[in-house]
């Protein structure tokens, strides 16, 4: 059998010192023609190979160069050297794959974020995006693990859809129809739809929420975590046109057991990672440090990502209304010396600047917000008794800003059918919809999570680029 390998990591935490080991990997660096850096993606910590003089001829010598992929097969030591406390004497190595140094655009040097988002298929194999895509891995894993454990159905949403969840209108559409202007017309000369692939127009989603209402009205607690399509045309470093969302839904809840649901949730995504990529996370804290040093110091975090991680872990969330929170920004010297650019005054939709003043300059701590005002929320959330606001709750993440977004929703039909006319929403196409509400309604709720914040806030990076493996965003779809 060609693979009776084990993995770097393994290796470096059982330290079988006297042992025969085969390791494969890729070449990070090789020095005086003797020690190779060797590394696999199991762990950032490379694993010093050692070439004793003679073990090799001049041309295989030449071929172990950086990025050059490696098995070898050799003798656990003791190592001399700083920083380890084990290393493999090679008795034979076989280069798999040949990497020319000159051409290999990963040099042993620090690489900007930029120009490695330009080699996005290179640059899982740095130490930065190494760490990143391992403590993603954990967060996913940790979703389903959190859910499972209390009892939730993972339910699979559709990702083309003829429904816009969140009334937003930004969606991709999906048709098999020809673009070049002789698509089959209506008599208003608008398209006929009838001829495309489904019969109808069609989108990606921007949500399973929907769906997964219908999934909660019989197994009472879903979730789903697939991917989301918004035709945003926003070039931010916060968002994606294509990116990851989990969506629980449950029956028999109200907002505030959403709100309990949803803080446990992070709090329980945070000590997983925690747990698992502790490394990992010291490593990207490391970074962010050194990243912020070059801020000036207003724009500097007050703390460093671990004890971030470890705050948000050990207090409980702010929660206050949307009202109250409209008070605090017009109350602060921020708005007061005019610091804000965008206006604030109720019945606005919080812009990302506010939402970070409440969590980073205000509380300094998470913050979750409810009661909004109806006319910037979504039809089905439910209407509150003062007939103004909703039953809405964001969840405002320091460094990030809103990282999830739920609500209770309107289980009552008469209700969701005046505000499905108010809003111009067609209630004979959302019929299916319209039947939960029909048929053994209950008081529900959910909420969803970005996961890409997410992944955001637990590793410290700043864009949202630089944590999902190859970002969608306005004018750029590469790999």
């Amino acid at each position: 059998m060609f693979n009776k390998r084990i993995k770097i990591k393994e290796l470096l935490q059982t330290e079988a010192v006297g042992q025969d080991v085969t390791v494969m990997g890729w070449v990070r660096t090789f020095r005086n023609n003797q020690f190779i850096a060797l590394n696999d993606g199991s762990t950032n910590n490379n694993l010093q190979i050692v070439v004793e003089l003679g073990l090799l001829d001049d041309d295989t010598l030449k071929r172990i160069s950086t990025g050059a992929s490696l098995k070898v097969i050799g003798h656990v030591v003791a190592s001399l050297g700083k920083g380890q406390k084990i290393e493999v004497k090679a008795k034979q190595i076989e280069i798999l794959g040949d990497s020319d140094a000159e051409k290999y655009p990963l040099q042993p040097k620090k690489h900007s974020l930029e120009f490695l988002r330009e080699i996005a298929h290179l640059r899982f194999r740095t130490n930065t995006f190494g760490a990143v895509f391992r403590v993603r891995h954990s967060l996913a894993f940790a979703i389903h693990q959190f859910f499972n454990q209390k009892g939730f159905v993972y339910l699979h949403t559709p990702i083309i859809t003829a429904s816009d969840a969140e009334g937003a209108g930004e969606m991709f559409k999906v048709t098999t129809l020809p673009i070049d202007g002789t698509a089959p017309k209506n008599e208003d000369g608008s398209i006929n739809y009838k001829e495309d692939f489904f019969g109808k127009s069609t989108n990606l989603t921007v949500s399973g929420q929907l769906e997964g209402e219908l999934g909660a009205m019989a197994f009472s607690e879903i979730y789903t975590f697939g991917p989301t399509f918004r035709a945003e045309n926003s070039n931010t470093a916060r968002h994606l046109a294509e990116f990851w969302m989990i969506e629980p839904e449950m029956a028999f809840c109200d907002i505030e057991d959403n709100m309990n649901l949803a803080e446990e949730f992070i709090k329980y995504l945070i000590q997983y990672a925690m747990d698992n990529n502790r490394e990992d996370l010291e490593f990207l804290a490391q970074r962010l440090a050194e990243e912020e040093k070059q801020l000036p110091q207003d724009k500097r975090s007050e703390w460093g990502l671990i004890e971030k991680l470890e705050f948000v872990l050990n207090n409980a969330f702010e929660r206050i209304t949307y009202t109250q929170a409209i008070t605090i920004l017009l109350e602060s010297n921020h708005y007061k010396k005019k610091k804000f650019q965008y206006d604030v005054q109720w019945g606005i939709d919080l812009q990302s600047e506010h939402e970070r003043y409440l969590v980073e300059k205000h509380f300094k701590k998470p913050v979750i917000v409810t009661g909004y005002p109806a006319a910037i929320k979504a039809f089905y959330m439910r209407m509150n008794d003062d007939g103004k606001t909703v039953a809405a709750m964001d969840i405002l993440a320091p460094g990030i800003g809103e990282i999830v977004g739920g609500s209770q929703r309107e289980e009552r039909l008469e209700k969701l059918e005046q505000r499905m006319k108010d809003m111009h929403i067609p209630t004979e196409e959302m019929s299916w919809y319209l039947d939960t509400r029909r048929f053994g309604t209950v008081p529900h709720a959910g909420f969803g999570l970005g996961f890409e914040r997410m992944v955001q806030f637990v590793t410290g990076m700043t864009n949202i680029r630089d944590v999902i493996a190859f970002a969608r965003t306005p004018k750029n779809c590469e790999f």
